[in-house]
């Protein structure tokens, strides 16, 4: 059966993948001029991060449009993964703007200006961070809701800009009265260190992905529960697998049928049982192999155990 692709989803993702590229530069823009007209080094480090945030826009376009495409000759488990590898480079992309911002916190440390006209600058940093937010928050529930690592692993990204941004903006506009020309550095210095966590975390997550790490252990049991409930004629199930790669769940199993059973019959049950999990959890690749009850007393199941049928009869 082929790897199974929901169009509609896709589209839905490539559509909002675009309008982030168009949220980022717009929200570039307005975070250099903040810089512009106040010379913080603190708001600068806060736009060079925005440039990394336009550069993973861009990628997070290509990995939903190559993740969309189905499955060929040369990948015939489909391209779900591009979007696991696209957040681990953009996660080291994350790590290198860190790096960055930290070296001009440094050279900010040793060589202070003055700051001109910090409240202008931080009311235009407060709007791109209104924007930041909300558009955060689209793109986390649409992640969540389509499972798109790339659309999630993005907007955890930018939604962590508007914390940053938010205590950054607190400590500038807090420079006219505390007199403290050290205060926009040590700022730049935290927004690094909230960048370089974030991107760490990103990496983790998304390399997960990459090794096949099972989904959450509520899924799994979930999963077990449908073959038990939805297995009538076979004695049990054992051996189950899953995995997640972007949207599309992998599952495997063995399943033990009565010796005299057809074969007709068994292709039923297992029909049966996909259209339930596919009903409940949703786009899954799913593949059972099929044991008669004298052979798979031959071997002892893996370490995933043994599932009997509620509903099983001989």
């Amino acid at each position: 059966m082929p790897i199974p692709v929901d169009h509609h989803h896709s589209s839905l993702r490539l559509r909002i993948a675009r309008l982030s590229i168009v949220v980022s530069i717009v929200v570039l823009a307005i975070k250099y001029a903040a810089y512009a007209v106040s010379g913080s080094g603190a708001l600068l480090s806060d736009a060079i991060e925005t440039i990394l945030n336009v550069i993973a826009s861009i990628g997070t376009l290509w990995a939903v449009s190559f993740a969309a495409r189905p499955a060929d000759e040369n990948h015939p488990y489909g391209h779900g993964k591009a979007e696991y590898f696209w957040a681990v480079i953009e996660g080291i992309l994350v790590v290198l703007t860190a790096i960055g911002i930290l070296l001009i916190a440094v050279q900010d440390a040793f060589h202070p200006k003055s700051i001109d006209a910090p409240l202008r600058g931080v009311a235009l940093n407060a709007f791109a961070g209104i924007i930041n937010f909300i558009w955060a928050r689209i793109m986390i529930t649409a992640g969540k809701k389509q499972k798109s690592q790339a659309l999630l692993s993005a907007g955890e990204h930018v939604q962590s800009d508007v914390w940053a941004s938010l205590a950054l903006l607190i400590g500038v506009a807090l420079i006219p009265v505390l007199h403290w020309s050290g205060l926009d550095p040590l700022l730049s210095a935290l927004v690094a260190l909230n960048v370089l966590w974030t991107g760490f975390g990103m990496m983790r997550e998304s390399m997960s992905g990459l090794m096949d790490e099972a989904p959450s252990p509520e899924l799994v049991d979930r999963t077990r529960a449908l073959i038990a409930q939805n297995g009538h004629g076979a004695l049990e199930a054992h051996d189950l697998r899953m995995r997640k790669v972007g949207a599309l769940f992998f599952v495997e199993f063995h399943l033990v049928v009565p010796d005299t059973m057809q074969i007709t019959e068994a292709h039923d049950i297992c029909d049966h049982i996909e259209s339930a999990i596919r009903r409940h959890i949703g786009s899954t690749s799913i593949h059972i192999h099929v044991e008669p009850e004298n052979m798979a007393k031959r071997h002892e199941p893996g370490q995933n155990g043994v599932l009997v049928l509620s509903t099983a009869h001989s």
